[in-house]
């Protein structure tokens, strides 16, 4: 990124304090130009690039990078940048607000650990784990799906609407197996919250704003499962 680029995503940055600036380095017509985009994410520690900014950004011509700011943070990437990062399959750049060493982030192959994962909406969340599990435990590719934050409380059902196109069949009378999926209900009108089942009593899964855990299954997360399901390739 050139000193021109750096100058106009410092200044967004400034302009977006305390919230996460974010962007696109645009290859247009010979030359890289930073592309400021709206930040539809919720609070000051992640962001959502909106996808009309996204779009306008395509349409000038080849997206060479994304970038965003850390507000008064370093810019060590996070594990949802890394994630995220390797998902778009480009450059990511972070810029210090308001002082520090700007930070680059390339693709690499990093995959964030199933146990013990940082919280990040869409990126790392409950579902990222079911998917990622799935995909390293049992070789199932899961289909992903756009999603804003609290979407439960905006009138969407999205596990309910897409479990069943996702390959998963209700099980809720059937004897539990390694790979069972719960839904749960968590201070929602809707199931907005995921877990697999590990076997030996135990879930996998990834509460808002804690680390992804191993619990016993019981008491609380039993009380609030409203759907068992499974598979359709593991059923037997």
């Amino acid at each position: 990124m050139n000193e021109a680029n750096q100058a106009a995503a410092f200044e967004h940055a400034k302009e977006a304090y305390p919230r996460e600036c974010c962007g696109l380095l645009v290859v247009c017509k010979g030359k890289e130009v930073y592309v400021p985009c709206a930040n539809l994410g919720v609070g000051t520690d992640q962001f959502v690039i909106d996808p009309k900014d996204y779009a306008r950004a395509d349409a000038m011509g080849e997206i060479v990078a994304v970038v965003h700011s850390h507000p008064a943070l370093p810019p060590t990437p996070s594990q949802a940048d890394r994630v995220a990062c390797e998902a778009s399959g480009l450059p990511w750049f972070i810029v210090p607000y308001p002082n520090g060493q700007w930070a680059e982030l390339k693709p690499q192959g990093y995959a964030a650990p199933l146990v013990g994962r940082e919280w990040s909406h869409g990126v790392l969340d409950c579902y990222s784990l079911v998917r990622d599990w799935f995909a390293q435990e049992r070789g199932i590719d899961l289909p992903d799906f756009n999603r804003f934050d609290e979407w439960w409380k905006r009138g969407e059902n999205l596990y309910v609407d897409n479990f069943e196109s996702s390959g998963f069949v209700r099980i809720d009378s059937k004897p539990l197996q390694v790979g069972d999926c719960f839904l749960m209900q968590v201070v929602s009108p809707v199931p907005n919250h995921a877990a697999v089942y590990l076997g030996d009593g135990l879930i996998l899964h990834h509460l808002q704003g804690r680390l992804s855990s191993r619990d016993v299954y019981g008491g609380y997360w039993q009380k609030i499962t409203t759907h068992t399901l499974r598979h359709r390739i593991l059923l037997t």
